[in-house]
Parts: C-alpha cells; sequence; structure tokens
C-alpha cells in the first residue's frame, strides 16, 4: 500500500479520536480517570503524525536511491530529499495540483511515478520539456536542433563492478552535469527492450539513435548512466500527473544496513 495513503488513513483515524476526545469525552471523565486505550493508542498519536503527513505531502519527501541509472550524480544507497513545492501543490494521495508554483526545467533531477506502475517512483534528469524535440544520435544529445555542449571528462571507475565508463560533462542551459557512456554499449534501444506507450508515434527510432517530438503535458528523461538506464527512450514520456517533486539534496548514505560499513559522509550535500 501506498505510504502516503497510510498516513492519511492514519491522520484521519487519530484526527477523529482525538477531537472527540477534546471535545466530548475529556469533559466527562474526571482529573483522576487514566485516559482510555483508545485515547492512549489511538489520539495520542495525531499530534505526531500529522505534521509528518503534513511535511511528507507539502514540503519535502524522503527517498533512496535503488539503481544505478543515475551515477555518477546519485549513487546506489543515496539518501535523497525531494522538495515537493518546486512544482506545484499537489493534493496527497491522489497527487492532483491545485496551486501552481514553477514547472520542470531542462536539466533538473526529477521524481515522478513510473508511467506503467504508478505504485513505483522512479528518478531520472529532465531532458525535454512539452513540445520539444529531442535527438540521441550516436550517445550525443541534441535538443530543438541545437547539440548540447558537452566535454571529455575523462573515465569513470565503477568500484563495484570494476569496470570503466566514458566520463563527459554535459550543460543544458545554465546547469553543467555529468554523464556516462559505454564503450560496448550500442547508441539505440533495440525494439525487443522497447515499450509500447500510448505516445510512441511521436518517436523514430533508427540504428544510430532515437528522435522524439514531446506531447503537450508531458516531460522527456534519462538517467545520467546513459548506457545503464531505461528511460525515456525505452518507456516513453512522464506525464505531467506523474511528478512528485525535484530532488535537491543527498542527506545520507549507505551501502549496507549495518552502520558504520558502507557509510559515505563526503556525499552529503547539494547536487546538480
Amino acid at each position: 500500500m501506498d505510504f502516503a495513503l497510510i498516513l492519511f488513513v492514519l491522520s484521519v483515524l487519530t484526527g477523529v479520536l482525538w477531537f472527540y476526545d477534546v471535545l466530548v469525552a475529556r469533559k466527562k471523565r474526571s482529573k483522576q480517570t487514566p485516559d482510555p486505550w483508545w485515547v492512549e493508542y489511538g489520539a495520542s498519536f495525531f499530534p505526531v503524525i500529522l505534521p509528518i503527513f503534513m511535511l511528507r505531502s507539502f514540503w519535502v519527501e524522503p527517498f533512496r536511491i535503488p539503481s544505478g541509472s543515475m551515477i555518477p550524480t546519485l549513487l546506489v544507497g543515496d539518501f535523497i530529499l525531494v522538495n515537493k513545492y518546486e512544482y506545484g501543490v499537489r493534493l496527497p494521495v491522489i497527487n492532483k495540483k491545485v496551486i501552481e508554483v514553477g514547472e520542470p526545467q531542462r536539466g533538473d533531477v526529477m521524481v515522478f511515478r513510473y508511467p506503467h506502475d504508478i505504485r513505483q517512483d522512479y528518478i531520472k534528469r529532465v531532458i525535454g520539456l512539452p513540445g520539444d524535440k529531442v535527438e540521441y544520435i550516436n550517445k550525443r544529445l541534441t535538443i530543438n536542433g541545437q547539440a548540447v555542449e558537452t566535454r571529455d571528462d575523462g573515465e569513470y571507475l565503477h568500484p563495484e563492478r570494476l569496470y570503466y565508463s566514458q566520463k563527459f560533462v554535459e550543460k543544458i542551459g545554465e546547469k553543467e552535469h555529468s554523464v556516462l557512456n559505454d564503450k560496448d554499449a550500442l547508441p539505440f534501444i533495440p525494439e525487443g527492450q522497447r515499450i509500447a506507450h500510448a505516445n510512441q508515434a511521436s518517436c523514430t527510432h533508427t540504428g544510430e539513435g532515437m528522435s522524439c517530438t514531446v506531447p503537450a503535458g508531458h516531460y522527456f528523461v534519462m538517467g545520467d548512466n546513459r548506457d545503464q538506464s531505461a528511460d525515456s527512450r525505452v518507456w516513453g514520456f512522464v506525464p505531467e500527473g506523474n511528478i512528485v517533486g525535484k530532488a535537491f539534496f543527498i542527506w545520507f548514505h549507505a551501502d549496507s544496513i549495518l552502520p558504520p560499513k558502507g557509510i559515505k559522509f563526503d556525499r552529503l550535500g547539494k547536487f546538480n
């Protein structure tokens, strides 16, 4: 079950008990009478659960990075914070935007609900906005006919797998970030690996790569670990209604659930 839904249900149930106790039940029992079980194990939790629910729903939400699709920006084991109001205030559980605040920008690292299974949260980098034409040919990125500025940045060693990837720095707008390519990986996504989606007619795939025009109300996203990321090249675009928020801060890192093994304090801080 969705954790947000669990918090919502607990907030409602404990809230009802808390208000009933404050407005009705407490006035009927003497000061010497101990609180009944439903106050001790129900209503008393409301002042704790409600702030957690409000904080998580409208301000920031923590996530853990489970895969290597965003290496080198984010590593497996990074615990991040996601700004929930950066892209507008949304009602919890149903994720419907009710107040406009801002929109995703190219280069943002965004958390969203996976279009083919909204129970799963994904994190990728925003590459294309609604109406953009995004081309990824021979592992080089072009947006609206303009090649994205890229420079070589040596090699990246994957410690856990002991192999090297080519490392580049991309500049999208005023934002720079690192990306990885594998020399032996194909420049295109084979047809058998692509997932059918409602807007697949907006994309063209060839032996050199792909070209997509982003539909209205959707976004094109990619992982920074380009050859090890299932993203919009594979399963299509992210609908606006699936957006969760903008990732912006690493607050903890642990490769293992048994501290202090695997804890990396140098991972803490903001990222591009």
